[in-house]
């Protein structure tokens, strides 16, 4: 059933709005995409010391990122009893390990002894316990502590009160996260509508092809802001404008930790200066014309390029991977759906496009930061699961067109090198500026002032 929408607001005077792309496919629509959520919100300016300002940042470390749940890793990373990875934040080390009855478990990464780290930094492997490099005390995975040379030397050791320190650690749609905060709210109840909107969309059957990390020369927020709005698009991704809708996205803020926002792909940009035809686009949507099986695309009477493009999407679905997508829309299929989980990460769940982008401050320097692609595809039918992609990193001076693993998708390359391109120069714009602070839009970029909200409410706790 279609949730029918009333005295919709126009948010890009002369546009049509994603609702109006997405009903103009035809075919039934499901009622989490045909949602709308934006409240009123502040119009006041967001200093910039929130930014550049160590005194805010240690602000954030200590009332925000160890009160939040933070994504870590997928499941199939820490799958089998022994399987541990290390999650690094700020001063923050914690292992996530899977313990031999099959539960999660996670653990500040620190020796109870004399405080080394039990594993390094960003790791991750397998091992029958946890034990420290420096004088071999052991834990069991579940947190037990089981040995310590000289046992003798420490009569007056209890080995009960040695367990471990444990954190929160939880399981969503095959995503594992953490929370230091003891008596934070359950995951569930942190995820607010996510489980709701992705009971159709299931990652457990997905697996991770390829994990990217780059440097940045930014503040870790200043990174994420840059894929929370399209606002930009036109001036830094121009070669966009015959097939992404940008001013005329929709943004929807469902509550403090989760926001969304709806892109139509194979359209015109509000802001494209002419009009070109429907087999044009889909011979720039295509990079060429040719479609994944690389035969070139020719479109029937009438066809749209987004109906072409979503054909060549369902028939890759079924004959890569076994996968049928009858029950999906055009939307579902090309459309850029991404929802932001707060603090710091993007969940993109089209067809086309299933991948997470992760924003981390490095150690604790707010003008550095690092980001994270992880792109993902379906587990092919009958077919064993294949390992989760090692990381590779990315110096800063590093374009991501020289990225041998990302050679298969020349726009993303692109794209992906524009976005970052920006940052270092608006990071140290916002040290020099006089006026200290920005002046956001009341729509393209509510879903970052409702981002800043959130932030503060954490701050003023």
């Amino acid at each position: 059933m279609n949730v029918q929408v009333k005295n919709e607001v126009p948010r890009c005077p002369g546009a049509p709005t994603f609702q109006e792309i997405m009903r103009s496919d035809g075919g039934i629509i499901k009622d989490v995409l045909a949602a709308q959520s934006n409240p009123a919100q502040s119009r006041d300016d967001i200093p910039f010391s929130k930014y550049v300002s160590q005194d805010f940042f240690n602000l954030e470390m200590k009332k925000m990122w160890e009160k939040v749940w933070q994504y870590v890793c997928r499941e199939d990373q820490v799958a089998e009893p022994g399987d541990y990875l290390v999650y690094d934040l700020g001063h923050h080390s914690i292992v996530v390990v899977r313990a031999d009855d099959g539960a999660l478990k996670a653990y500040h990464n620190s020796c109870l002894h004399r405080g080394t780290k039990l594993k390094p930094s960003e790791s991750s492997g397998w091992s029958a316990n946890i034990q420290c490099p420096y004088h071999g005390w052991t834990w069991n995975l579940d947190g037990t502590l089981n040995d310590v040379p000289c046992a003798w030397e420490f009569p007056h050791l209890d080995y009960e009160k040695n367990r471990l320190p444990e954190v929160q650690v939880d399981a969503w749609n095959g995503l594992v996260f953490i929370n230091m905060d003891k008596e934070a709210p359950s995951l569930l109840e942190y995820l607010g509508v996510l489980p709701e909107h992705f009971k159709d969309w299931p990652w457990t059957d997905w697996y991770l092809f390829m994990h990217l990390e780059k440097e940045l020369n930014c503040n870790w927020k200043t990174a994420q802001e840059a894929f929370m709005e399209a606002y930009h698009t036109p001036v830094v991704h121009p070669e966009l404008t015959q097939v992404v809708g940008d001013w005329n996205m929709q943004h929807d803020v469902f509550d403090d930790h989760v926001t969304r926002d709806l892109c139509a792909l194979a359209v015109a940009s509000p802001a494209a200066k002419h009009r070109i035809s429907e087999q044009e686009r889909i011979d720039r949507v295509l990079l060429g014309g040719r479609s994944p099986d690389g035969k070139s695309v020719t479109l029937e009477e009438g066809q749209s390029a987004r109906n072409a493009m979503s054909k060549q999407v369902r028939k890759a679905m079924l004959d890569q991977y076994g996968m049928d997508t009858s029950s999906y829309s055009d939307a579902e299929m090309i459309d850029s759906i991404k929802y932001n989980l707060f603090p710091n990460i993007f969940l993109y769940t089209g067809m086309a496009l299933r991948s997470i982008h992760r924003i981390k401050p490095i150690k604790n320097d707010p003008n550095r930061c690092t980001f994270e692609v992880l792109m993902m595809r379906p587990v092919p039918k009958d077919q064993v699961r294949p390992d989760p992609a090692q990381m590779v990193k990315i110096p800063e001076d590093m374009n991501y067109v020289d990225v041998k693993e990302l050679a298969a998708f020349p726009l993303s390359q692109i794209t992906f090198d524009q976005d970052t391109g920006n940052l270092r120069a608006q990071h140290e714009g916002m040290l020099a500026s006089e006026k200290g602070a920005e002046t956001l839009s009341i729509y393209q970029e509510s879903r970052i002032r409702a981002f800043h909200d959130t932030l503060d409410k954490y701050i003023s706790k």
